[in-house]
């Protein structure tokens, strides 16, 4: 353990393949050498007992603290949990749940999961795993969590109170694969057009999104609406596949390039079978990454319309480097560049994370997400689509063709103090939570659902009497009136997730979605 630090570079440097031999022999000048004789001299000299692990730690953490904002470190614990909902699957014992008053309540048990098969229902109340107590005793989720999930084929003890159920009842789960899910709605939004909602790029998104494909063509989809809002990335391997079902043979899909790196292309093999389906790609400022990659591709061979507003601008390419205990090092190594040769990439400073954070921040102040006036770009920064040779523009992200604003009118400051000091999910988890036998029931049918279903006065109201108990009030009754409207479409959304899945929350949600409700106009145009 002496010589932690200097051991993890080492084998950081000697694992990495690159155009030129690095050179290992650290001189008496060597940087390297600095860091290693710091470490030697600290682990051996400094007055009180050091925790060498954290030392290295620390010092991993301060060399990429200088560099671009994406290159990061994560300890074992933490690797492994970020990759968990890009693989596809996690093992487990399979349920939806949220926390209300500190006890675990299942929303939904993973259909044919382990859960469900042993008779676990919405509404149960999950109160021991095995001998451990997490009910009522403000156990932090992650802690829950690590206690339901263990290996395929594991066993777990589950007590469960049941409203309507004196005593308490007793599972044994044996946990087992749990897919996740990256296509998170697809139907036909309106007669010829299918809707497909991507959340993120995983190792499976591919898969689904073609089975989504094939069942919306069998509704008789003719044009389809790719929704790419908030989608913060994943896989590069499956944002390419996904392009490929668009481009014909040899259009340049994405790129890269670095100082080490050399540049290697990523090209459609002309076996798509999306090639001449007229598509509409959507996109917000949350939009990165794998999300970029897909509509720059697009975009820039003019084989889709992209509609939104500037996505986020993550156009740097991590390589990660798996180290002996698990942690892992992701360093940004090349850049990402689009067909018409744009750089995704977003300026930056080297070091200045909290500045790079702030970009969204900024663009609202600035105007650009509500203006498109306030948008300019500069000259040099004009690129050329392939095919018609539009006009397109670099500097971070991809501007869409048509800019949809940001409506600030219907999000008021009080929705958000409502969502930010969690009243609002809060009360709705308890009114999901007292009346989900009496919805499902009563609800069966989706299109009954959204044609009677009213949100309840009382419960906008409770809301907003809570919010006044905690000094949150709105300025007037025009912002009431627009805060009690918008909670009461995001409630609709909410309820139909609660008793159906996502993709009913989606089918309620797009009639409100301001960039959703444009491609809709753009799609009727024929454009």
């Amino acid at each position: 353990m002496k010589n932690l630090l200097f051991t993890l570079i080492l084998t950081l440097l000697c694992g990495v393949k690159t155009e030129a031999q690095i050179n290992l022999n650290f001189g008496e000048d060597s940087p390297l050498r600095k860091l290693q004789m710091a470490n030697i001299a600290i682990s051996n000299f400094y007055v009180d007992k050091i925790d060498e692990e954290k030392l290295a730690e620390d010092a991993i953490k301060g060399m990429l603290k200088a560099l671009d904002p994406h290159s990061t470190y994560t300890n074992a614990k933490e690797t492994k949990a970020m990759n968990e909902p890009l693989q596809g699957d996690f093992e487990g014992i399979g349920v939806q749940f949220n926390m209300i008053n500190d006890t675990l309540v299942v929303i939904q048990p993973v259909v044919n999961g382990p859960s469900e098969k042993v008779g676990i229902m919405a509404g149960d109340r999950i109160v021991m795993v095995d001998d451990s107590l997490i009910a009522g005793v403000k156990m932090a989720r992650t802690d829950i969590m690590k206690r339901l999930r263990g290996k395929k084929g594991t066993k777990v003890k589950l007590t469960i109170v049941r409203r309507g159920v004196k005593n308490k009842l007793s599972f044994i789960v044996t946990r087992a694969k749990i897919p996740v899910h990256t296509v998170y709605a697809a139907y036909m939004i309106r007669p010829s057009v299918g809707y497909i909602r991507l959340e993120s790029f995983g190792a499976k998104t591919h898969d689904e999104f073609m089975s989504a494909i094939d069942s919306l063509k069998r509704k008789g989809m003719k044009s389809l609406i790719l929704d790419l809002q908030d989608n913060g990335g994943g896989y590069l391997e499956s944002a390419v596949k996904i392009s490929n079902e668009f481009l014909r043979s040899g259009d340049m899909i994405v790129y890269t390039e670095g100082r080490r790196v050399q540049r290697q292309s990523f090209k459609a093999r002309g076996n798509g079978k999306l090639q001449d389906l007229p598509t509409y790609v959507l996109v917000n400022e949350l939009s990165a990454s794998a999300a970029e990659i897909v509509s720059g591709a697009l975009m820039d061979n003019d084989r889709a319309m992209v509609i939104g507003r500037r996505t986020f601008g993550k156009g740097l390419v991590q390589r990660p480097f798996v180290l002996n205990d698990g942690s892992m090092i992701r360093l940004t190594v090349a850049h990402y560049y689009i067909p018409s040769g744009r750089c995704i990439q977003k300026p930056y400073k080297k070091g200045d994370k909290e500045d790079y954070e702030m970009d969204l921040e900024k663009r609202l102040k600035h105007g650009e997400l509500t203006n498109p006036d306030s948008i300019h770009f500069a000259d040099s920064l004009k690129f050329f689509t392939v095919r018609k040779h539009r006009t397109v523009y670099g500097g971070g992200g991809i501007m869409p063709d048509y800019f949809v604003p940001l409506d600030t009118m219907k999000f008021t400051k009080l929705h958000r103090q409502l969502l930010a000091k969690n009243i609002m999910m809060d009360i709705y988890l308890k009114y999901a939570d007292n009346n989900r036998k009496q919805l499902r029931s009563k609800y069966k049918n989706f299109e009954k659902f959204i044609a009677d279903y009213q949100v309840p006065q009382s419960l906008t109201d409770e809301m907003i009497a809570e919010a006044k108990r905690q000094k949150i009030e709105a300025k007037d009754k025009d912002e009431l009136s627009r805060t009690i409207s918008y909670l009461s479409k995001q409630i609709k959304s909410l309820v139909a997730r609660d008793i159906w899945d996502m993709n009913e929350y989606f089918r309620v949600w797009n009639e409100e979605n301001d960039i959703v409700k444009k491609a809709l106009e753009v799609v009727s145009e024929g454009k």
